[in-house]
């Protein structure tokens, strides 16, 4: 697990910290983070369903939060709980893209024990850097 949860960041919201080696580990580390604040065991998660997200931005804290956004949307729109794979991450000519599979289930009561439903991501101490040559965010969601 390349993330943890932090503790008394604010009210109603839960905050974690995610990392990775590249830029692609730190979007899978913060994905997996996302789905676990919904779903307290990530493996109860069947990997049927699948949908393809191609995102650019000109910052990577951008990135990372319309790649999170796309995890919610489908959560939201469609009852589907996805996890990343086959996450590819790169900047080139000033501009950050990520092409990643979101694989997974619809939402079953019965099967997944459920948490708290993330709303949104928030933008408050939101961080995307890089850190002793690894990349590490700072992630607070709605709850």
């Amino acid at each position: 697990m390349s993330y943890r949860f932090i503790e008394d960041i604010a009210i109603a919201d839960v905050a974690f910290e995610a990392w990775g080696e590249d830029l692609a580990g730190v979007l899978t580390a913060a994905a997996e983070a996302t789905l676990n604040v919904m779903v307290s065991d990530l493996d109860s998660v069947a990997l049927r369903n699948r949908r393809t997200v191609n995102l650019e931005a000109e910052e990577p804290d951008l990135l990372l939060f319309d790649f999170l956004q796309e995890v919610i949307f489908f959560k939201d729109a469609n009852r589907l709980l996805l996890r990343p794979v086959n996450v590819v991450a790169e900047a080139r000519e000033g501009v950050f893209k990520v092409s990643a599979d979101l694989v997974g289930e619809e939402l079953d009561m019965e099967r997944h024990d459920l948490v708290v439903d993330v709303k949104a991501v928030t933008l408050h101490r939101f961080v995307v850097e890089r850190v002793d040559g690894r990349w590490r965010a700072f992630v607070v969601l709605d709850i």
